[in-house]
């Protein structure tokens, strides 16, 4: 983790830069396609959801979750990347939620910038890491 400086611009440029941006969403995708079917199942998405434990804790420290409640948005959340609703989720079902999502979380932030801590290899992260390159250039 580390704690970088970014804003709305960074993540729009992130998304608009298509090399960029489908190399990571490619990445992203192989790593979770366990199987390496080339779709991810409610399975193998459901694993990183949890991984991220975003309904587990509050500001770090573990609260107790309703199984069922996070059963029903983690169910939700599949749905949302699973377009065309056949229990599966392709590459560019992936692509285009997540083109959703940044762009959603680059709109909400705005353009004033926003000190935060990123995991590393995260999209947020590899955004920041692309602004740097594209700045040092």
């Amino acid at each position: 983790m580390s704690v970088e400086v970014l804003d709305g611009a960074t993540i729009v440029n992130f998304v608009e830069d298509e090399e960029a941006f489908n190399v990571s969403i490619r990445d992203r995708f192989t790593h979770l396609d366990a199987n390496h079917d080339g779709m991810l199942s409610y399975a193998e998405l459901l694993k990183e959801l949890q991984s991220l434990r975003v309904f587990e804790t509050h500001f770090g420290i573990d609260v107790k979750t309703d199984p069922k409640e996070l059963a029903h948005v983690y169910n939700s959340l599949f749905v949302q990347f699973d377009h065309d609703s056949n229990g599966t989720v392709d590459l560019e079902e992936f692509k285009a939620e997540m083109k959703s999502m940044m762009l959603a979380m680059a709109n909400g932030m705005g353009f004033l910038p926003v000190q935060m801590v990123l995991e590393e290899g995260s999209f947020l992260k590899k955004a920041v890491e692309r602004e740097s390159t594209k700045q040092a250039a």
